[in-house]
């Protein structure tokens, strides 16, 4: 028997092959000089408060200490932070993170005044600061956020009680990440080959996509064991979590929750209720989709741990890292020699940590700061799904790049529901390309599988988790008792209503609410289905409609928080208060959908 592979020490990795943090700071002896710098600058923070009823140049004055301020430490952050995350073993980096952490919160405590007190200022005050000091005039987009909210902004001693209480409220969520991430122990399974598999949540999604059903059955079954053991504990953390929602939503004079989570991006609650309704009016495209898995499987029954496995069994084609560049180079080239331009330099100029080192985190994520380079962190493996991940991280640096580059730091970032979009919109672009150049039925099948999964995965899934948080909220708010029991029956009912027909009513995924980490984000994980389907309607246009779509497409990628989101999207091409973008990505699904149907046919000949 070989010697399993072990994974090189951080030290053993290629120069090239790493990320170049240099461009950040020469040496930690740089970072430690501005960690100091920032400390200092911190101590002046008292000396604004309250100078903000003493005219448009005081006010300008302190809005530009807060936001230099705040640009400092986002710089300083993600230093500590991706250091740490090349190698978590590291102790030096490991401090480094939790100072940087640490001075973070000072400094969020330090500047916590600024808001309540710009909002003790009338409306005619601070307009007529805008008036009288023409350096006000960049900020005008920044201010209006606040101002806009006024009506949801309490007197500063219930702020600052609220603030204080903050801890309190985000109590049932880091109780819910101890119990999940640290103290639940799941039990152990055997493997495809009869060795013993410690379960753990990274374990578990591998397994389920394993092409032993024995292997997927027993960790599923396995999981879900111990989630029905603590289901009463974790029915307490997220009924007390949705109250807390509840609450807050309530002294801040909103109707809802989700009117009040929404109302930080100014997302109208429409654009929630439409995404609902669309997908439950496609739902018959996945149960199709189900249908074709049952009998390409082969089962009598479908479980919902076969909902995972490949459909085609092992991957007819696989990359390199080197190929992958050039394929998504390739792959790419519809975005235009501007985007292309930005790829090559990532490429090129070591913006992406490529290898898998010992002590690395996880994953991928592209990360980085207004004055940093948008860094790509990679654990790279010769497989289809990391050229996705590739260039689905290049969508989020590319846009990171262009916005920061087109934008005064005041506006260099983007939210949430934007975020999404840009990186999908790259996915969209490849698997068109791969279809459009692959002419092997087998390879064809395997993207249009991987493409469909995916939508799957996204716009279908996370809009039943999406369904059910806001149903949770109506129900609390209503006074219904969100007891283990009601909460596993409301799913298991959901959950049918999703995956149709096709699967059998496994008693085990009842309990998946109990696992669902976004369920205490606050109204968060609708944005992976509406981004999505606007990345499919961007893509389309891109592909199909010319130059001036892909302008509007840049443009997009380069206007930040320039102007509420919903506004970047209209300018783009794509108006998210309407049903048609989602419509017009179920349109494609129906359409890869039919074509694999039709290949797969045509491999069973």
């Amino acid at each position: 028997m070989s010697e399993a592979k072990q994974l090189p020490s951080r030290e053993e990795v290629a120069e090239a092959s790493t990320w170049d943090l240099t461009k950040i700071f020469e040496d930690d002896a740089a970072f430690e000089l501005s960690f100091k710098e920032i400390q200092e600058e911190l101590k002046k923070a008292a000396s604004f408060k309250g100078t903000l009823k003493n005219g448009g140049s005081a006010f300008l004055e302190a809005l530009e200490y807060i936001l230099d301020v705040s640009r400092k430490l986002e710089k300083l952050y993600v230093y500590s932070h991706l250091k740490n995350d090349q190698d978590t073993a590291n102790t030096t980096y490991q401090a480094l993170y939790a100072r940087s952490s640490s001075l973070l919160a000072q400094a969020s405590e330090a500047i916590s005044w600024f808001e309540p007190e710009l909002l003790t200022l009338s409306d005619e005050t601070i307009w007529g600061y805008f008036d009288e000091e023409p350096g006000l005039e960049l900020y005008r987009h920044f201010v209006k956020q606040s101002v806009d909210n006024r009506a949801h902004v309490l007197p500063a001693e219930q702020e600052a009680l609220l603030a204080g209480a903050g801890e309190i409220f985000g109590s049932p969520g880091n109780t819910f990440a101890v119990l999940n991430n640290a103290d639940l122990e799941f039990p152990t399974i055997e493997g495809e080959e009869g060795e013993k598999i410690q379960l753990s949540h990274g374990v578990y999604g591998q397994l389920l996509e394993s092409t032993d059903r024995r292997v997927r059955e027993d960790a599923f079954k396995g999981m879900y064991s111990v989630y029905e053991q603590f289901r009463n504990t974790f029915a307490s953390t997220l009924s007390t979590n949705v109250k807390g929602h509840n609450y807050k939503a309530k002294v801040r004079k909103y109707d809802s929750a989700r009117e009040a989570a929404l109302s930080n991006n100014h997302i109208p609650e429409s654009v929630y209720d439409t995404l609902v309704d669309v997908v439950n009016k496609n739902l018959p495209l996945l149960h199709r989709y189900m249908d074709l898995r049952k009998r390409l499987l082969k089962v009598e029954e479908l479980h919902m741990y076969d909902v995972y496995t490949p459909l085609l069994g092992e991957a007819p084609i696989s990359y390199t890292y080197e190929q992958a560049v050039d394929k998504a180079i390739e792959a790419l080239a519809p975005m235009g020699e501007e985007y292309l331009t930005v790829v090559k330099e990532a490429f090129a100029t070591r913006w992406i940590d490529v290898i898998e080192n010992k002590g690395k985190r996880s994953g991928a994520y592209s990360s980085g700061a207004y004055d940093t380079l948008p860094y790509i962190l990679m654990n790279w493996h010769d497989t289809l799904d990391q050229l996705f991940t590739l260039v689905h991280e290049m969508g989020h640096s590319v846009h990171s790049y262009f916005t920061r580059k087109n934008q005064p730091y005041v506006y260099g970032d983007y939210s949430i529901f934007l975020a999404e979009i840009a990186s999908t919109t790259n996915e969209n672009i490849l698997t068109e390309h791969l279809l459009e150049t692959e002419s092997d039925p087998r390879v064809r099948a395997y993207v249009l599988n991987h493409y469909l999964d995916g939508f799957k995965g996204t716009v279908f899934r996370q809009t039943q988790f999406a369904e059910f948080e806001h149903f949770m909220h109506v129900e609390e708010a209503k006074g219904t008792p969100l007891t283990s029991e009601f909460l596993s029956d409301s799913y298991g009912e959901l959950n049918k209503k999703y995956y149709g027909e096709a699967i059998t009513d496994d008693p085990e995924i009842h309990f998946e609410w109990a696992r669902i980490p976004h369920f205490y984000y606050n109204y968060y994980v609708f944005q992976y289905s509406t981004g999505f389907s606007a990345a499919s309607a961007l893509a389309g246009k891109i592909l199909n409609e010319g130059p001036e779509a892909l302008t509007n497409y840049l443009n997009y990628l380069k206007a930040g928080n320039s102007d509420y989101p919903i506004e970047v999207m209209k300018k783009a091409g794509v108006d998210m208060t309407q049903a048609t973008y989602i419509e017009d990505a179920m349109n494609i699904f129906e359409t890869r959908l039919n074509e694999l149907e039709a290949l797969v046919e045509e491999l069973e000949k």
